[in-house]
């Protein structure tokens, strides 16, 4: 079998973010990413400041149940971007045989078979905050190839522009289900109150352009679960 890096596998949660927001669920976060985004909240995934461990598929799923036993049937793969990983192919076979349904978000750039086997999957093409460009082609082939049904829209907001990035995103592809997200712009500090106090305003800002905006009248607005419940705190 072939190994996969791995930064942390935890869980039983609820999932924070997108399609499945709310959903229980455990997390297998992969290591690496092929972009650097300048307000990323997992830059410890390519960064350095993060331990990889090899592990195989069996072994994955073996720390899944360790922690989590016979309390979760959904498993989210996160990174960094998973699909810089062609082995996990070998656990998405492995969770569809345990009877598991599969998530996985990525940013739409790196296509990899197995997404296809994958029951939600979020493309999360990233705004002009992130200091990173969009490949529209690359995009286009996620879409072409995948379900109407497994597969979702999401766009991090932090300012106007992001915004109007986002219209343009819904407009090019108006069929899919498509979620406008709160971006968390500091994702250091400890201090929870001042932190969920920022979010919540920025929140209210973003409910209310996306309320006047006509090229968002199916569009979903969602604050970051898991930030308002628990901060900056990772593996939870």
């Amino acid at each position: 079998m072939r190994k996969i890096p791995v930064m942390e596998v935890f869980g039983p949660t609820i999932q924070g973010e997108g399609m499945v927001i709310g959903k229980k669920t455990m997390f297998v976060r992969t290591a690496g990413c092929d972009f650097r985004c300048s307000w990323c909240d997992s830059s410890f995934t390519w960064d350095g400041t993060g331990k990889s461990k090899l592990m195989t598929a069996e072994q994955i799923w073996d720390s899944l149940y360790e922690q989590g036993a016979d309390a979760f049937s959904h498993v989210t793969i996160s990174g960094g971007n998973p699909a810089l990983h062609e082995g996990l192919a070998e656990l998405i076979e492995l969770l569809k045989k345990k009877q598991v349904e599969v998530a996985v978000e990525t940013q739409g750039t790196l296509w990899q078979e197995w997404f296809k086997d994958v029951d939600d999957v979020t493309i999360s093409p990233k705004p002009p905050s992130s200091g990173m460009e969009t490949d529209f082609n690359l995009l286009d082939l996620f879409i072409d190839r995948l379900s109407k049904q497994q597969l979702s829209l999401k766009i991090v907001v932090f300012n106007e522009t992001d915004f109007t990035y986002a219209e343009s995103i819904r407009t090019r592809y108006p069929n899919h289900s498509f979620y406008l997200q709160v971006g968390n712009e500091d994702v250091k500090t400890e201090e929870n109150q001042s932190l969920v106090s920022v979010l919540l305003k920025k929140y209210e800002w973003l409910i209310e352009k996306a309320t006047h905006s006509t090229i968002m009248n199916d569009a979903r607005v969602l604050p970051q679960l898991h930030t308002l419940l628990w901060g900056n705190k990772r593996g939870v």
